[in-house]
């Protein structure tokens, strides 16, 4: 037998079939079942594909065991301390890092030339009711720019996914801070060439015509570490969900639209968001040893909120360099004596501590830090989940363009199980 193949017996018919194990280029190795069907007329069955690789992919690595995270071979911890957002969106796209003009030069063309939206887009938020959910107008803005933006739809053409891929990245902070803006009733701001991409979403999002925001610079670090973190992470149930949409050929903004709103699910961009709700229940300081004790209890549905993760069994590396960036935030905001944040604190202390914790390897995650980040500076818990999408549209968009160019692409079709019911006649409906 070739030592290269897994072998594959069928008991019921005693088949014995070879499967290529390919290997990749770190991590573990896969086992090539995709002519299975044809060799056998079986399919294998693998519900939320946790034993299954839809693609090869270059862009994101994740040992879960050692708690490693690698955006393009580069780990998360060195990206974190270098770069800014917009390099990592540079290294997502085109596989390096850039040097100090090809930074310049893509923040330049995203800040001054793709981060404002037609006119026409700015009328369509007026069309909402006054208390839509900013994350359905993410959704539908995104969705509706492939009506105003032709000339970057053509998914065969290299100019127009290049300009799809700017556009996206740069006008997702303005379109998420115009959905706050209009659940709030407060005006629209453009975006300012002087400031930032990360400066430019709290501006849009806290400015006002009669009241500059003055944009803190501890504040504005923090929140550009939080986009790094998120940029990309596998292939999770929202790139998923872009590869499958993008497979049938769709264009880049409806694909993008597709991955808000599997983000959008609670199961899945909603865990920061729950770690508010979570310290808010909870309510103080004293009532803390009360609520451990319930989440040890299996009886009790009450579960804490961003501890431990489902890919990560050691520790979020994530967690490790958000942790000071949200002491950081907390002490430069003068947060840290409020009750929410003065429950959290100690929350994590006994997570820390407790060897309940420490043995299931139940540590502080990323959701944990960035929603006390979120919170500190003051954006609403609705607002949460938009951000996490404006984040990872850079892992989208990379994820998307690599898909499209695999040789071995194939339109999204997984098969089924089938339970129902055997093969029956039709009854005419006085026989009923």
């Amino acid at each position: 037998m070739d030592e290269s193949n897994a072998i594959l017996t069928i008991p019921k018919t005693g088949q014995t079939i070879e499967l290529p194990i390919i290997e990749g280029s770190y991590g573990p190795d896969v086992i090539d079942v995709r002519h299975l069907y044809d060799a056998s007329g079986m399919f294998t069955y693998d519900p939320g594909f946790m034993s299954t690789a839809s693609c090869d992919s270059t862009i994101t690595y994740i040992d879960g065991e050692k708690g490693e995270l690698y955006y393009r071979g580069y780990p998360i911890d060195q990206l974190a301390k270098h770069s800014t957002y917009l390099e990592i969106c540079f290294l997502l796209l085109y596989s390096k890092l850039p040097d100090k003009q090809e930074l310049a030069d893509f923040e330049k063309d995203i800040v001054e030339h793709y981060m404002m939206v037609h006119e026409s887009v700015r009328r369509f938020f007026s069309g909402f009711h006054h208390d839509a959910h900013p994350m359905s107008m993410t959704l539908a803005i995104i969705s509706a720019l492939s009506s105003f933006y032709h000339d970057s739809t053509d998914i065969k053409n290299a100019e127009h996914r290049e300009k799809s891929a700017r556009r996206l990245i740069a006008k997702m902070p303005t379109i998420a801070a115009y959905s706050y803006k209009s659940s709030t009733g407060f005006p629209l701001m453009y975006p300012r060439a002087d400031l930032n991409y990360t400066e430019n979403f709290l501006h849009m999002m806290f400015a006002s015509p009669i009241k500059e925001y003055q944009v803190n610079k501890t504040a504005a670090k923090a929140l550009d570490l939080i986009f790094i973190l998120h940029a990309d992470h596998e292939q999770n149930a929202s790139t998923s969900t872009v590869r499958v949409s993008g497979s049938s050929g769709t264009n880049p903004f409806a694909s993008i639209a597709a991955g808000v709103a599997s983000l959008w699910g609670p199961a899945h961009g909603g865990a920061n968001e729950a770690v508010i709700n979570m310290l808010e229940e909870i309510g103080n300081i004293n009532n803390i040893g009360e609520f451990v004790t319930r989440a040890k209890d299996k009886s009790d549905p009450f579960r804490l909120m961003g501890f431990g993760h489902r890919v990560y069994k050691n520790f979020d590396p994530r967690a490790v360099i958000i942790r000071k960036a949200c002491y950081d935030v907390l002490d430069e905001l003068d947060r840290k004596d409020l009750p929410l944040f003065k429950t959290a604190i100690e929350l994590e202390r006994i997570a820390l501590e407790d060897d309940y914790f420490i043995k299931r390897k139940l540590y502080p995650n990323v959701d944990f830090y960035s929603g006390l980040i979120l919170k500190a500076l003051g954006i609403p818990l609705n607002m949460f989940t938009v951000i996490f999408a404006m984040s990872r549209t850079a892992g989208w968009i990379a994820q998307w363009n690599e898909m499209l160019d695999d040789p071995k692409l194939k339109i999204s079709r997984p098969r089924q199980l089938y339970t129902g019911n055997h093969p029956r006649d039709y009854v005419a409906m006085q026989d009923r």
